[in-house]
């Protein structure tokens, strides 16, 4: 049975995830010092997903620019 071709994975994901994996949660928990080793690794606490945000950069002004 073949795939539909809209069900395909693209080469990459264009999108953010908005969860992390439990290895993933762990290892951030770990650098806040939130987790330690003897902790169960279910029923981790919520953490929050820092988005990367990309914005344009400004145009330094030179001294021809005074216009």
């Amino acid at each position: 049975m073949s795939l539909d071709k809209s069900l395909k994975i693209r080469l990459g994901s264009s999108r953010a995830r908005n969860v992390l994996k439990r290895a993933e949660r762990i290892a951030q928990l770990r650098d806040e010092d939130r987790f330690d080793d003897e902790r169960s690794p279910f029923g981790l606490p919520k953490t929050r997903v820092r988005k990367a945000v990309v914005g344009k950069k400004k145009k330094k002004k030179g001294p021809d620019d005074d216009k």
